[in-house]
């Protein structure tokens, strides 16, 4: 059975005939081959001047190759090349460069953001002790040499990243596990800093390293919990000895002071006593000497010097002589009585 499709399909330029015949296609005045040569030239020229100069920024240094070697460096600003046969390949210098291992930044901010994956092959080590510990670590550097950067190494990035696991592995595994998770990080920083810099060095990679960060340093996963109860026992035990210390500072130190208080009040009692009484016996020797040389001065002396002493205390006094008759009525017995009290007596006279 045949089967009529109607006309032929046309194609999409079958009318461009027909519009050229009609008179409706014609080409624009102003599109002729003067203007066609001009903007040829533009191109030319820009594509020129594109390819013969070029940009180095601040913090960035650029090496010029001609066929692949290297004939000069460029500071930053604006240079000029020749075309087609140079090559300017930039270094940031100046800019401060990272690696991380264990994690991955997807963006730095206020609030960062880490690339999510399993990054366990870098930060998982063994320790000095045959424990696991997972460290992730930051090292920072700076391009100093250009040409050694470029041309010394092949694969520098990479050969530089296994340089950095085979550092702090050897360093890691020189030392415990509690080393590593707590009072040692900053010396393991330290001296990854410093073999790594040698080993840059010994294979010229053109950089210097200005820094090793530990970022997080914790045990596996399945035995964080355990961990974490080691770590509040320990810290329980810490305070508890540092409660203890502090009494025993309060106490001990006071109870000493008292001590030797006491013991320097009694040395110095038993000293005044006893010069008190060496002062005694020298006084009584010296006394008993000058009685001896004067008997009869001395004992007026003892005698007077005990009246002084006995006398104030008596209060009220009545002096009378020997040889004096009874002279009880001249006497003012009235304001005696008070101080000569009931036992004085009623009559008589008194020396």
């Amino acid at each position: 059975m045949d089967i009529d499709d109607g006309p032929p399909r046309r194609g999409p330029l079958d009318w461009v005939p027909e519009m050229h015949a009609a008179g409706r296609l014609q080409r624009p005045s102003w599109f002729t081959p003067r203007l066609l040569r001009g903007a040829a030239i533009a191109l030319v020229a820009i594509v020129t001047l594109t390819s013969v100069s070029f940009q180095i920024k601040p913090e960035e240094v650029g090496l010029v190759l001609r066929f692949g070697r290297k004939v000069r460096t460029t500071e930053p600003g604006l240079h000029f090349k020749l075309p087609f046969v140079e090559q300017v390949l930039r270094v940031p210098v100046q800019r401060q460069l990272k690696e991380e291992f264990g994690f991955r930044t997807a963006s730095a901010g206020v609030q960062t953001r880490y690339a999510t994956g399993d990054y366990s092959g870098e930060s998982v080590m063994l320790t000095g002790d045959l424990n696991v510990a997972v460290v992730e670590w930051v090292v920072q550097y700076r391009v100093t040499d250009p040409y050694n950067y470029l041309f010394k190494l092949r694969n520098l990035t990479d050969t530089f990243r296994s340089m950095n696991q085979a550092v702090m592995r050897e360093v890691v595994g020189d030392r415990t596990v509690t080393e590593v998770l707590t009072v040692g990080r900053q010396e393991i920083a330290t001296t990854s800093e410093r073999l790594l810099q040698e080993m840059v060095n010994q294979y010229e990679m053109g950089i210097v390293i200005e820094q090793i960060v530990l970022q997080d340093v914790t045990p596996p996963d399945p035995v964080k919990p355990s961990w974490d109860e080691v770590n509040q026992a320990q810290q329980q035990r810490d305070r508890l000895i540092n409660e203890a210390r502090a009494e025993y500072n309060k106490v001990v130190p006071r109870a000493k002071g008292e001590a030797e208080q006491a013991v320097l009040q009694a040395e110095g009692y038993a000293l005044e006593r006893v010069n008190s009484a060496q002062g005694d016996a020298t006084r009584f020797k010296a006394v008993y000497d000058a009685y001896r040389r004067a008997p009869e001065v001395t004992r007026r002396r003892l005698y007077l010097e005990s009246m002084q002493r006995v006398l104030p205390t008596l209060g009220a006094k009545i002096f009378m002589d020997k040889g004096m008759g009874n002279v009880i009525p001249l006497l003012p017995i009235e304001g005696l009585k008070g101080v000569l009290g009931p036992a004085a007596p009623k009559g008589g006279g008194g020396q």
